[in-house]
């Protein structure tokens, strides 16, 4: 069973040693995503966008994997605020279809005053028949 990191060219994999995601067999772990662009280091103060830009960077590393959102079979998102949770809800009903995976939304502070969102996936790519 193969196991290999991927990252996502984010500051802060390097500064806290971690991994946008690992791959270990069928499973992939998506670290907590912001919502920054990677590709010029903007985030936009829409709770909607960064959700938008965090499922992009989130299916960029997911496409590395040879997988797709739809073998995420788990979602955490993280708020910085009650009143994004209709926003960001929004955005995720439009991404995933059935089988839709389990979600849990938490309401929390980060260290960054500029993120309102925060996505962290798990995904299963079952080999094919």
């Amino acid at each position: 069973m193969s196991r290999y990191a991927i990252t996502s060219g984010s500051k802060f994999e390097k500064m806290a040693g971690y991994s946008r995601a690992v791959v270990d067999g069928e499973w992939i772990f998506v670290s907590g995503t912001a919502g920054y662009n990677f590709a010029d280091h903007s985030i936009s103060d829409d709770p909607a966008e960064q959700a938008r830009q965090c499922l992009k960077t989130i299916g960029d590393a997911l496409a590395q994997a040879d997988a797709a959102m739809k073998d995420i079979v788990r979602v955490r998102v993280f708020l910085a605020d009650r009143s994004y949770v209709e926003p960001v809800s929004l955005v995720l009903g439009q991404t995933f279809s059935e089988p839709r995976p389990t979600n849990t939304t938490i309401i929390c502070g980060f260290a960054e005053e500029a993120m309102k969102v925060e996505i962290e996936v798990t995904a299963l790519k079952r080999a094919e028949a």
